[in-house]
């Protein structure tokens, strides 16, 4: 029981640290038009990319939110239209898998992504982006440095639309920790904020010594006069 009571309470205080760290958990991207580059073939009918067609882009790392409701983060030149707010750069490269530029749902990139931020840190994800607008999309994380170094899990990306200069608009956010199914059968928290904890017991049958419970009154323990 006690033994719970420390896991459980160590593992409350991990939670609420991460939650209080000032690592940004969320951020948005606003792809650069001016630095998407896509190989000459294979290329649909109607000039969109086709499977197997290899490309590289580059875009600006925004606050949570701040592409929110269609707010475009790119100018037509290129550069940032919010630039005091950018957090760094985004570099994503990788292959148009599927029905490629012509896809409206499901997979239709292979990629990897890298997030460079302006105080040197990185997190580095690889796999599969969807055509679906709105949809949230897990893609492992494979590498990170920096602040970013100690966190576990995925990061989602959901795709918010393009812009009139054909730029994705996106917006990630980190997983939520987890913990080892065992731990969190015993790990809980109140609304204030503080581990409540529960402790499941399977039945048993309690022994009975016979012992009394209580003041034991003894003659002999009253002093002599």
């Amino acid at each position: 029981m006690f033994k719970t009571l420390i896991t459980s309470t160590a593992i409350a205080l991990s939670l609420a640290n991460y939650a209080d760290a000032e690592v940004p958990m969320a951020f948005d991207v606003a792809e650069d038009h001016t630095r998407i580059h896509m190989a000459a073939a294979p290329l649909h009918e109607n000039g969109m990319p086709a499977h197997g067609n290899a490309f590289v882009s580059q875009g600006y790392i925004y606050p949570e939110g701040t592409l929110a409701d269609g707010t475009v983060g790119v100018l037509e030149d290129g550069s940032p239209a919010f630039p005091d707010l950018v957090l760094g750069t985004w570099t994503c490269d990788g292959y148009f898998v599927g029905e490629g530029g012509n896809a409206t749902t499901g997979v239709w990139i292979i990629s990897r992504q890298t997030f460079a931020f302006n105080d040197g840190a990185t997190v580095v994800t690889q796999g599969t982006e969807i055509a679906d607008i709105g949809q949230p999309n897990l893609r492992p994380v494979t590498g990170a440095t920096g602040d970013f170094a100690d966190i576990d899990g995925g990061l989602i990306q959901t795709t918010l639309g393009f812009n009139d200069f054909w730029g994705l608009s996106a917006t990630y956010a980190f997983e939520a920790p987890k913990m080892d199914a065992t731990k969190a059968k015993d790990a809980a928290f109140r609304t204030d904020g503080y581990p409540s904890i529960k402790v499941d017991e399977d039945d048993h049958l309690e022994w009975d010594s016979g012992a009394p419970v209580g003041p034991i009154f003894d003659e002999r323990m009253i002093p002599s006069t």
